[in-house]
């Protein structure tokens, strides 16, 4: 396993601030709004506490200096944050209108950018305090705002798929057979903590036609021999999202299944071999998807080929048709096709690949044959 990586600093998130209110200026929005969340911690290293109804919200306006409105209460806390020396706090007490705060903060007439969680009632309280304003999501107005990852998000990406790969070695040695999902996804979900992470977003453990919903929850089904069983699992270490998906069998598999299991790792070498900057993120799935057609199975690949990670597991851009924004070195992004045959199996294999500058890299290297299980 690699060391914990060095902390980002003040001057890194400034940077970042400076990024997000530049973006927003291009896109033509008066600037961006950050409530609790993913943002607020990649823009400012700040997590509140909880999340409660009092407001705290990022202001990045082009060419100002950032503000975060915060409750007084919590402005203790959000000193300490590591982008706390880049920004101007702004505090409002129990019994004032946070809202007439942050006003004076805003243009009036202005088009903003506003994180995807942010509550209705905060942005309904902007709205009455400025009736001249308007609101976008970030997904939408600036989906690429955190897309192209720097050298030290890279890291921690690169360590966190490390520490998922770790985790599906060690899952290779246990017993399938006789055994519940949930207790599978259970020790999938302590292999990751062992393994650094943090925090464990989901374990998907789909046994035998449990496997042909994609994102089945692991339940208390027994797995038996002669399964295929899809597992599918991620989380967060230090702050960077893994995910990664493997298809094994209990006991020799038939010749169907190697064939379909053959077919989604086919596709999935293929989409990664087309990876490279400049091309669209639906070329991609182009891709994956015309491997599955061609041997037959063209209706039974359900979902979209891959999506972003970062400081979250889902994130944009996203692998699917429509999407033709080009891919940029520094973005990171699953790699994920899949065959669902329903009431029978599934199968599915994924890595996350970075676009380099003259292709893509995995940051998931475990095999990917059918491993036969126990």
């Amino acid at each position: 396993m690699t060391g914990t990586p060095a902390p980002f600093t003040a001057d890194d998130y400034q940077a970042r601030m400076e990024r997000a209110a530049r973006a927003a200026a291009d896109a033509g929005l008066a600037g961006v709004l950050v409530a609790p969340g993913p943002d607020l911690v990649w823009l400012t290293g700040y997590a509140p506490p909880a999340a409660t109804e009092r407001l705290t919200l990022l202001v990045l306006v082009a060419g100002q200096d950032p503000v975060l409105v915060v409750p007084t209460l919590e402005a203790p806390d959000a000193e300490k944050a590591a982008g706390a020396p880049a920004l101007t706090l702004r505090d409002w007490t129990d019994g004032k209108d946070p809202y007439a705060t942050t006003a004076p903060l805003l243009d009036a007439a202005g088009s903003f950018g506003v994180s995807d969680n942010a509550w209705a009632l905060h942005l309904l309280g902007l709205q009455k305090a400025l009736p001249g304003t308007s609101y976008v999501s970030l997904t939408e107005g600036l989906p690429m705002l955190r897309a192209v990852k720097d050298a030290a998000e890279l890291e921690r990406l690169a360590a966190a798929g490390e520490a998922a790969d770790a985790t599906y070695e060690e899952i290779l040695k246990v017993s399938f057979a006789g055994r519940r999902e949930s207790e599978v996804a259970g020790d999938l979900a302590d292999l990751l903590r062992r393994f650094g992470h943090s925090q464990v977003d989901f374990t998907v453990v789909g046994s035998g036609p449990n496997g042909a919903n994609p994102h089945h929850e692991a339940g208390e089904r027994v797995i038996e021999n002669g399964d295929t069983v899809v597992l599918d699992f991620g989380g967060l270490k230090h702050g960077y999202g893994s995910d990664t998906s493997r298809t094994v069998h209990v006991g020799e598999p038939s010749a169907e299944e190697r064939r379909v299991h053959d077919v989604v790792r086919e596709a999935q070498e293929a989409a990664f071999r087309a990876v490279r900057p400049g091309i669209a993120c639906q070329d991609v799935d182009r891709v994956a998807r015309a491997h599955i057609t061609e041997a037959g199975y063209g209706d039974r690949f359900i979902h979209r080929t891959g999506h972003g990670i970062g400081v979250t597991t889902h994130e944009p851009p996203y692998m699917i048709e429509g999407e033709e924004q080009p891919l940029v070195p520094g973005m990171c992004f699953s790699v994920e096709p899949g065959i669902y045959l329903p009431g029978r199996f599934g199968v599915r294999i994924e890595d996350i690949v970075t676009v380099t500058e003259d292709g893509g890299r995995r940051l998931n290297n475990t095999s990917r044959e059918m491993a036969v299980v126990h």
